[in-house]
């Protein structure tokens, strides 16, 4: 039996989600399937079994309100990333970058981890990584290092 590549489920996954066509998902998903949305923050919500996650990714497929836009995909053996956008409005900021960590075998989906970028709310500690401390203290990369 010929099994699909990974590199040609990836692409008729995303085409899955740039036409809005969610019937395009239905033989792509295996039974065990497993996937972690990107959100709700920290973990995102874990989906199991092929229902589970086909029924989620036709939603959000079939959701004319939001665009997605792959940016990158990279296919190594049954691993890919895709890296994308997805635009939720038509202003600068109404939208969010992310990547899927994505596992194909036997030419089916059965891992699926998503990721994005966060909105801001988030504490980013860079300050005084461009090197001093502002005291002439030591460099933040030798204080984050131990």
């Amino acid at each position: 039996m010929s099994h699909r590549t990974t590199g040609e489920v990836i692409e008729r996954f995303n085409h899955a989600f740039v036409h809005h066509d969610g019937s395009v998902l239905a033989d792509l998903i295996d039974d065990h399937c497993v996937m972690e949305a990107n959100q709700p923050a920290p973990d995102g919500a874990r989906y199991e079994g092929r229902a589970a996650c086909l029924e989620f990714w036709q939603a959000l497929a079939e959701d004319r309100t939001s665009r997605f836009e792959p940016e990158d995909v990279v296919v190594a053996g049954e691993r890919a990333t895709i890296r994308w956008r997805y635009r939720f409005g038509d202003g600068p900021a109404d939208s969010v970058r992310g990547v899927n960590l994505m596992h194909v075998r036997n030419g089916l989906i059965v891992e699926a981890l998503g990721y994005s970028k966060t909105t801001g709310d988030v504490p980013i500690a860079v300050d005084g990584l461009d090197g001093r401390d502002g005291q002439g203290g030591h460099d933040a990369l030798d204080r984050l290092a131990g």
